[in-house]
């Protein structure tokens, strides 16, 4: 059975992205509890300001999970990623992602990379920075894996990142990892830009895929895009997805109207 998730931003710097709560832990569970959703999936600048100990309360008062833990912080903060030419700073941006992923493993939650897989630019090819990306994806599989947790690796659009951006070209990608604990985010956004036809993105991912992004079309909630969700829910159905679907949307018109929204689209398509 797919559950449904919820975004909390603690990220300053990030105001105006596509999280549905912002910045109150305990206010983004109470209504994430009150809406009837599984978990929350928390966006934090660093590993620090994930306070632990307080979201094993807040999980156990409310009955949630937490689904999954963002790294984008060390991108939207600092302008580290994987790709870097300057091995400093790459070795800066693993170290941000295996702190991420030591704080999310305490929750039992995974880490996502996302923005902080970087993109090729300037002196740096693409066969290098895939290169950059495949070793820092070993290391920190391997890093997530003695920890408990998969690690979730998500392919963005073109507009964000310039490395794998279709479904086809991240599986062959993974078929490359000597880690086998890397798994896919399928995020229904990005993939509305780069796939034919989204069903088919995710029947490609198929088993690798770990964690979907539940939005619509425009990046707002979904049910306020054009997207079809038939297909998509008969595709999960197909692969026997089974993990969650996190609203990584706009909080428009507002966050409650969009947790709202979602929750009310999850039940009809994916619940």
């Amino acid at each position: 059975m797919i559950k449904s998730a919820v975004t909390i931003s603690l990220v300053k710097e990030a105001e105006g992205g596509p999280f549905v709560f912002w910045h109150d832990l305990a206010a983004g569970f109470v209504k994430a509890a009150e809406l009837g959703y599984d978990a929350v999936e928390v966006f934090a600048p660093n590993a620090d300001a994930i306070p632990v100990a307080e979201l094993k309360a807040l999980t156990a008062e409310h009955g949630l999970k937490v689904a999954a833990v963002g790294t984008g912080g060390g991108w939207v903060i600092h302008k580290w990623h994987l790709c870097q030419p300057d091995a400093a700073l790459r070795e800066n941006a693993k170290n941000f992602i295996r702190a991420i992923i030591d704080a999310g493993a305490q929750l039992d939650a995974p880490a996502i990379i996302g923005s902080m897989q970087g993109r090729f630019e300037g002196e740096v090819s693409k066969e290098q920075a895939l290169d950059w990306l495949r070793e820092a994806l070993n290391e920190l599989g391997e890093h997530a894996k003695a920890a408990g947790v998969p690690l979730i690796y998500e392919p963005l659009n073109r507009y964000e990142s310039n490395l794998l951006n279709r479904a086809e070209d991240a599986v062959a990608f993974l078929g490359t990892l000597e880690t086998e604990n890397v798994v896919i985010l399928a995020d229904l956004f990005h993939m509305n830009i780069e796939e034919t036809t989204i069903a088919d993105g995710l029947r490609t991912y198929g088993r690798h895929i770990g964690h979907v992004h539940f939005v619509d079309s425009n990046r707002r909630p979904a049910g306020c895009g054009h997207m079809d969700y038939a297909p998509v829910a008969a595709a999960l159905k197909e692969i026997g997805y089974d993990k969650y679907a996190s609203a990584e949307a706009f909080p428009w018109p507002d966050s409650d109207a969009a947790a709202q929204a979602t929750i009310d689209a999850f039940k009809r398509h994916l619940a």
